[in-house]
């Protein structure tokens, strides 16, 4: 066993990890250098159009359509969940998941 200069191999990373951080680094720089290039030149053109369902609407805007919240239905719903008492209504959750999934479809039937 030598003592002094030995290569520990703890001390530095493996190769492949060095490799992969300097790949992951100059990724990062060409991003960074590319954002600054376009911010100079102005917004770029838009490449996409995007339409917002009803869902994401009502998501967005806070709630339910009328504004409220219900503090009280909240504590009693989490007030369950901490004794244990609350159940799930699968059947619920997947009828709302296959109406989702049908409104979502047919806004892009019409769109074609």
């Amino acid at each position: 066993m030598k003592i002094g200069h030995s290569h520990d191999a703890s001390a530095s990373p493996p190769k492949a990890e060095r490799s992969a951080t300097r790949k992951t680094e100059a990724a990062a720089t060409a991003a960074t250098e590319t954002a600054q290039q376009t911010a100079k030149a102005g917004a770029p053109a838009p490449s996409a159009q995007v339409a917002i369902s009803s869902a994401a609407k009502l998501a967005a805007s806070g709630g339910s359509d009328d504004g409220s919240f219900d503090a009280a239905k909240v504590q009693r719903i989490s007030q369950a969940i901490s004794e244990g008492k609350f159940t799930v209504n699968a059947n619920a959750i997947a009828d709302k998941l296959v109406a989702n999934a049908q409104e979502l479809l047919s806004a892009r039937a019409n769109k074609h």
